[in-house]
């Protein structure tokens, strides 16, 4: 193995995966998990006839990752590897590339496709992989797509259908599930084996090698003390409480405290009371003031992290877009509330005598490492992108962080959108900060699993509540040596609890780990097992009741109306499910919506193409997009989130999924659709 490269902690932790047993791997963020994974995959290739080993990742920039990073430069020069994900065009002849390849990288919903997909070119048996390496396999639970691959495994392996492939799970942390005491964690570890069909290693007889290789960074805590005032806050809360006067709570509903997530739980909650359909019985005026309110805790939220200026702003942003097409009196009175109050807003979110405290530690936290003479890159980790978007401006227009020689620039997620990032914008980030063009990432959690991002001297957690497992994966990217992780939080604040909460979290993680570690062979297997006919049974339970439950409506009992202005603009019978989307196929759809921009995909696709963005013509609420089919057939893919469900004498509570409608949705027949609508597509 030392040819290889490996510690002797990774050669440690394999050695049950090279005797063919199935195993997950435990060790540190910057612990070398996926190059032990290559060591098992050449081994496995070399002494297993017909080899076939396929590589699952949960996010699309790993398979390039991966691919580039590890797997070719190890295998490539022996063995063929192939990458596949949504972004390129083997994943429509799936099965073909597995037959053709000997190392497959893909996103694990790729794999899980091809397992249930029954044509020929994209198809996939499990028995057609030999050895199976699951990434982030803590993510393999509940209903993640990891699970759902390996809930096919299981029912096979329960029958005794053989051949099955060896499986191989890489993970920083499985966490505790939500547990806090010692035996729900060990049952959540040992629930994640049997999910996995795998035991747990980690390095044992070599653990002080790994600590060498993988110091932890100093953890600080910088704690400051509350606002002495708050005016702006506490103007923001008085528009709230007029509003609240205003909305009819429900005579059983008592709202929790303003600018706390409890309290956006609540706001939810009425703006889906509001949008429940009792066949056109409405309550538009309940709805539409929670839809306001939670824009104004979010103030609140962004006022308690960041500047006051940024929280004004996400108001005016949003009221920007609301002064065309008010609906009734109750859009008026929200509008002209806000605008009533927009000045005195405005002028209170500019008197510095206010600001939040949290911004000054973090700066003087930035110029501690920037200012320390030594070459640093560091990472502030913050919830949302809307966050990030606002301390890079922070950081841009401050004098002092610039003076310190701060090169910032933000790391978000994949998507659409203009607070999304594309996967060649994300690599050049990243790029420039492995060059030194940056020297400090401003990230959602996008950037504290996975990705190949330089070791850094300072991590910065600020504004979040997260579990023990994101504190594990971003304080992970703390890796150079006298590295510091900082956390940033208000005194006896959500933040500063859930912190040390996820403290202790992190050392009961090891303690349930080091049990499941311990029960002898027979008790382990025995307890998986269980879990296994359990989580199986549970499954096929749960499928049957939501088939009974479709089974008893039909879908042109269903009135879908828009959840903006609850115009009636559609029959559930008009919807048909074509590549994983829901499309309107009636022709009359069209005369509801208004068409706006076309997004940009870096991914191609076999039978569609996307189409622009629509939104109801009434109230301008985003519905979905268009997409054009076989290159002929423009139709509206809807997000049943967007609308509100209705039936004769019924009430349905808001989906947000379409998996969870009430009713059966057929497929998309082509040929059908082109005869009633353009018969002369088929000349």
């Amino acid at each position: 193995m030392a040819d290889f490269g490996l510690h002797t902690y990774q050669q440690e932790v394999v050695e049950r995966a090279l005797k063919g047993e199935n195993i997950i791997i435990w060790l540190p963020t910057g612990g070398g998990k996926t190059r032990a994974a290559v060591y098992v995959a050449k081994k496995h290739l070399e002494t297993t006839p017909n080899a076939k080993v396929m590589v699952l990742v949960n996010k699309v920039h790993l398979v390039d990752q991966h691919y580039n990073k590890e797997f070719e430069p190890y295998l490539g020069h022996t063995f063929i590897i192939k990458k596949v994900s949504g972004e390129n065009k083997e994943k429509d002849f799936f099965g073909l590339v597995v037959q053709q390849s000997q190392v497959v990288i893909c996103t694990a919903q790729i794999l899980y496709n091809a397992l249930i997909n029954k044509e020929e070119a994209r198809h996939v048996e499990l028995s057609d992989i030999t050895l199976l390496i699951i990434d982030e396999c803590h993510h393999t639970q509940k209903e993640e797509v990891y699970n759902k691959v390996m809930r096919l495994y299981v029912e096979k392996k329960l029958k005794g259908e053989k051949p099955l492939p060896q499986i191989l799970g890489l993970t920083a942390s499985p966490g505790t599930g939500g547990a806090k005491t010692l035996d729900k964690a060990v049952e959540h570890v040992l629930e994640i084996c049997a999910n996995l069909d795998s035991a747990i290693v980690s390095a044992k007889e070599y653990a002080s090698e790994l600590k060498e290789v993988v110091p932890r960074p100093r953890k600080i805590f910088k704690i400051v003390k509350e606002r002495i005032k708050d005016p702006f806050g506490d103007h923001l809360i008085s528009m709230m409480n007029t509003i609240h006067s205003r909305m009819g709570l429900p005579p059983d509903f008592r709202l929790k405290e303003c600018g706390t997530q409890e309290y956006e739980a609540d706001v939810v909650n009425l703006e889906q009371r509001g949008t429940d359909l009792v066949f056109y019985l409405k309550n538009r005026p309940l709805a539409q003031c929670a839809l306001h309110l939670r824009q104004y805790n979010d103030a609140l939220l962004i006022n308690d992290t960041l500047r006051m200026i940024d929280a004004y702003r996400s108001l005016e942003e949003y009221y920007s877009k609301k002064r065309t097409n008010p609906i009734d009196e109750t859009d008026t009175f929200l509008l002209e509330l806000f605008e009533e109050n927009q000045v005195e807003l405005r002028n209170l979110a500019m008197d510095s005598r206010f600001e939040n405290p949290k911004m000054d530690e973090l700066q003087s936290t930035l110029l501690e490492q920037f200012r320390s003479g030594v070459p640093s890159r560091a990472i502030i980790f913050s919830k949302t992108r809307k966050s990030i978007h606002c301390l890079k401006d922070w950081v841009l227009t401050n004098r002092a962080l610039q003076e310190a020689g701060i090169k910032a620039d933000i790391l978000t997620g994949a998507g659409n959108g203009i607070t999304y990032m594309t996967q060649n914008e994300q690599a050049e980030i990243i790029k420039n900060f492995r060059m030194g063009s940056l020297n400090l990432l401003i990230s959602t959690s996008v950037a504290e699993e996975g990705l190949d991002i330089p070791e850094c001297n300072l991590v910065v957690r600020y504004g979040l509540l997260t579990n023990e497992i994101a504190q594990q994966q971003a304080s992970g990217r703390a890796r150079a040596r006298n590295a510091q992780y900082a956390f940033v939080a208000q005194a006896g604040g959500r933040e500063d609890r859930r912190e040390r909460i996820n403290e202790y979290l992190e050392e009961l993680t090891g303690q349930a780990i080091g049990r499941v570690q311990t029960m002898t062979p027979q008790e382990f297997c025995s307890k998986i097992t269980q879990l296994q006919e359990m989580a199986v049974t549970c499954t096929k339970i749960e499928l049957k009741r939501q088939a009974e439950k479709r089974s008893r409506n039909t879908a042109s009992s269903f009135q879908l109306s828009c959840r903006g202005c609850f115009t009636p603009v559609a029959s559930g019978s008009d919807i048909k499910l074509v590549e994983n989307m829901y499309i309107n196929v009636n022709p009359a759809f069209k005369n509801h919506y208004n068409v706006g921009d076309k997004p940009t995909l870096e991914r191609s696709f076999k039978d569609w193409e996307p189409g622009c963005k629509i939104s109801c013509k009434k109230c301008n609420k985003k519905w979905g997009n268009e997409i054009k089919y076989m290159k002929c057939a423009i139709m509206p893919n809807l997000a049943i989130k967007n609308f509100a469900l209705g039936s004769p004498g019924q009430e349905w509570p808001p989906v947000k999924k379409w998996k969870d409608v009430p009713f059966t949705v057929e497929d998309f027949n082509f040929k059908e659709y082109c005869q009633e609508n353009n018969p002369d597509l088929l000349d």
